[in-house]
């Protein structure tokens, strides 16, 4: 049995505000806490639009002593099947040391305005990286001759992340970046303790 804490409340409200499989997500991430408290916690729900469908997911990442769960659940639905959907659930407990890297990056508007301590961020992103997976995008390298054929191979960037996560004001609500700021800021802090030992 949980002990009621602020955070646990907060997570829970959230979780059921994201309004996404609420008591699926709850018991997936309940499960994964196996009755620790959270300590700082951040939910995600996002809807991708393609051609002709939707996919929502949802990710929760819950900080908890020495560990960090991740929760992702999406739905698919089945085709030729106009009721059936599949949820997929995935869920991994890191422990802080076996991070290699929180990154965070921050936005402001109007910057040349920028006060100390009272100016927000309108925009957050932060990636969290443990498995050294590596992100690549990539694109056909090209020269300023438009006559040229010749192949000039690839360029690109290589960046390495788990997860990458970007909460913007406009999109998200100035709420949403205070808690990403909240839930990155706790991460790191905790990151650096861990590794301190």
């Amino acid at each position: 049995m949980y002990a009621t804490t602020p955070e646990r409340e907060q997570l829970v409200a959230d979780i059921k505000h994201a309004g996404f499989y609420p008591d699926l997500v709850l018991e997936v991430v309940d499960d994964a806490l196996a009755g620790m408290n959270p300590d700082a916690h951040f939910v995600q729900h996002e809807t991708h639009f393609s051609r002709d469908d939707f996919h929502r997911h949802i990710t929760v990442m819950v900080l908890c002593g020495e560990h960090v769960i991740f929760a992702h659940l999406d739905d698919q639905h089945l085709e030729g099947d106009a009721q059936g959907t599949v949820a997929h659930v995935s869920v991994e407990a890191v422990h802080l040391s076996a991070l290699n890297a929180v990154t965070i990056s921050y936005g402001f508007s109007q910057p040349q305005a920028y006060n100390a301590g009272s100016t927000a961020p309108t925009e957050i992103s932060f990636q969290i990286a443990w498995t050294g997976s590596l992100h690549m995008e990539l694109a056909p390298a090209g020269c300023q001759d438009p006559q040229c054929n010749a192949d000039h191979g690839f360029t690109g960037d290589a960046r390495r992340e788990d997860i990458a996560v970007r909460v913007s004001a406009t999109a998200d609500g100035p709420e949403s970046v205070q808690r990403a700021q909240h839930f990155a800021r706790a991460l790191h802090r905790a990151r650096m303790y861990a590794t301190r030992r």
